[in-house]
């Protein structure tokens, strides 16, 4: 039994790290892994791999810097060469980025099987290239693995009931991620004598709806020195932002430091009082580390974190944002729900995939 695990992204990365684990303790599966090369800079692709322990990638196609439509359009050629090269059962995907939609779309037009993790998400906003990329991966996926029951209703509610496709509520494979790797990162990772702070927000940008217009970027700088008044604010700075910063001439008084590796970022979110983010993954990693998050976006694919108070949407407004800051800062949250499982998601999804490929 052949199986493709895809990645591309940073975040895929620790996704793909605790399934091909699971994957590689299966008697008689061959995991082949191919990197798409979306996220290429060291500090996001090359370090984390080998902080992650992943096997070696057996296809790295260095695909980036490139728009949307030539980035997917590379991607899903390269792949379909490897595809056809390889002859595999089925297709492994995770999320919503141009690498998801592209192996997905390889895949099903040769016929392979396509399992994709983190199905059902939606932020229903069809602005976000994201949304678009999951969407569609879902259509032409057989295995659904969502990650919480919303994500489950969000699939039935579109009507996937009536689909040829298996919807598993497997659970999330980055809380498995979190439970696996956060005993490393305590031993291993010294950030914490680096940014020398006993108290801080933990805060990311990266989204090009945030960092790509100065007007935004200045915007949520401004509610952010504000914050940086009353405690520290820590913001490791994506190579995007960077860039952005640098080329608009933007200051801060916020502490910036480099690109987090993701222990230093188990760590950081250990011992945070709080998380500032425009990312998804990083809203839930808040959630299993019990911390209190603000999310400088007008909506999030992880809607239940909101609804039930561990997560708030403050768009841009520096006014919103600093007084829903002064609020939770005020109002400590109760975190006792189990959301997104119980740390064994990797486990259901490699059980169930390699089961539906015997019996296909």
């Amino acid at each position: 039994m052949k199986i493709i695990n895809l990645i591309g992204a940073r975040p895929q990365f620790v996704k793909a790290a605790v399934v091909s684990r699971e994957l590689r303790a299966v008697k008689g599966v061959h995991e082949v892994i191919i990197h798409t090369g979306q996220h290429f800079d060291r500090a996001l692709s090359g370090d984390i791999l080998d902080e992650l322990g992943f096997p070696a990638v057996d296809y790295n196609l260095g695909i980036n810097q490139l728009s949307h439509g030539a980035m997917t359009g590379r991607m899903l050629e390269e792949i379909e060469k490897i595809l056809l090269k390889e002859q595999p059962d089925m297709m492994l995907v995770y999320g919503d980025t141009n690498s998801t939609i592209a192996g997905a779309l390889a895949a099903r037009k040769l016929h392979i099987r396509v399992a994709h993790v983190e199905a059902g998400m939606r932020s229903f906003n069809l602005k976000m290239p994201e949304e678009i990329n999951r969407i569609l991966t879902d259509r032409i996926s057989d295995l659904l693995f969502c990650s919480s029951e919303t994500s489950v209703k969000h699939l039935r509610d579109e009507g996937f009931g009536h689909f040829p496709c298996s919807i598993v509520n497997a659970g999330d494979v980055m809380y498995d991620a979190f439970l696996h790797f956060l005993p490393s990162a305590e031993q291993h990772s010294k950030i914490l004598d680096d940014i020398a702070l006993k108290d801080f927000v933990l805060c990311t940008l990266h989204r090009e709806s945030n960092v790509d217009h100065p007007e935004q970027l200045i915007a949520i700088l401004s509610a952010l020195d504000k914050i940086h008044t009353e405690i520290p604010v820590v913001l490791p700075v994506h190579p995007r932002t960077a860039k952005k910063l640098e080329s608009f001439g933007i200051s801060t008084s916020i502490k910036l430091i480099p690109p987090a590796s993701y222990f230093d970022m188990l760590l950081l979110l250990k011992h945070c009082s709080m998380v500032i983010t425009d990312s998804g993954g990083l809203q839930k990693e808040a959630y299993f580390s019990e911390k209190p998050c603000l999310t400088v976006r007008y909506e999030t694919e992880w809607t239940e974190l909101v609804d039930h108070g561990y997560n708030k949407l403050v768009g841009t407004d520096p006014d919103w944002i600093w007084n829903n800051f002064r609020w939770m800062m005020d109002n400590p949250v109760d975190f006792q729900s189990q959301l997104y499982g119980d740390g064994h998601a990797a486990r259901k999804i490699v059980d169930h995939m390699t089961r539906k490929t015997l019996v296909s």
